[in-house]
């Protein structure tokens, strides 16, 4: 079984501020013994390939992946080509799905975000491979309770993501897969339910202040501005080198 992360976010992120790179967020995982880890950047797809080789020191497996806004909602897009960053619409995800095989994930889908897809997975439901069971709740407030009812209802899988916006965030819930460590084989391994969660609630007060932290930064970031990456510890690898 491969312990896996499927939502992370490092500081290539055009969109969020995240104060760690590429490199951090794998050594993170990898003290934490994960295998696998899907970075999954707002409407862009990072070029994994390219750390694949620092990662694999580490002994953790990349999988290329989106977070995509498609009609305004977000949408979890593992392991397809470049082309997931030009899918705009629900049809265009069909019409990726019937060209490439990858993984789409339905993430914090009943989350009070405006962002959330909420009556969109009834609406789209043919397109979701599986749904996330976010690391964001409490003993007392989840919002993955619907999520995972709806799961049920329709006969999907459920994965265990952290939506990692930074390093403590990991780790707390997690997919265990039953698979071969290569990212077409984890993909197919969810899609066809050999997955296994783990899920442990934060404490009322640390998700107060990884909410408000979050918030804080977003607030605090200036708009429709690059993001530049912040906190990075090691130069950026070279393609010729990694």
């Amino acid at each position: 079984m491969l312990k896996v992360e499927l939502h992370t976010h490092t500081s290539d992120d055009p969109i969020d501020p995240i104060p760690y790179s590429t490199f951090d967020l794998i050594d993170r995982a990898a003290e934490l013994g994960y295998d696998a880890l899907a970075i999954t950047l707002h409407d862009k797809q990072l070029d994994v390939a390219i750390y694949a080789r620092y990662a694999a020191s580490r002994a953790i497996v990349l999988i290329p992946g989106i977070e995509r806004t498609i009609d305004g909602r977000h949408v979890l897009l593992l392991n397809f080509s470049r082309a997931s960053e030009a899918v705009g619409s629900f049809d265009d995800l069909r019409a990726l799905k019937s060209r490439e095989q990858g993984l789409v994930i339905a993430p914090h889908p009943f989350f009070p975000a405006a962002s959330a897809l909420r009556g969109w997975t009834e609406r789209h439901a043919d397109v979701f491979d599986a749904v996330e069971y976010n690391a964001m709740f409490t003993r007392y407030v989840n919002f993955n309770i619907l999520g995972k009812r709806w799961a049920a209802r329709h006969g999907k899988p459920m994965v265990g993501n952290c939506d990692v916006h930074r390093l403590e965030m990991l780790g707390t819930t997690y997919s265990l897969i039953d698979a071969a460590p290569d990212p077409a084989a984890i993909c197919a391994a969810v899609a066809e339910g050999r997955v296994t969660l783990v899920t442990n609630p934060l404490s009322m007060r640390t998700a107060a202040r990884v909410m408000a932290d979050l918030c804080t930064s977003n607030v605090a970031a200036p708009r429709n501005l690059p993001r530049a990456a912040s906190a990075v510890q090691r130069p950026q690898p070279n393609p010729s080198t990694y």
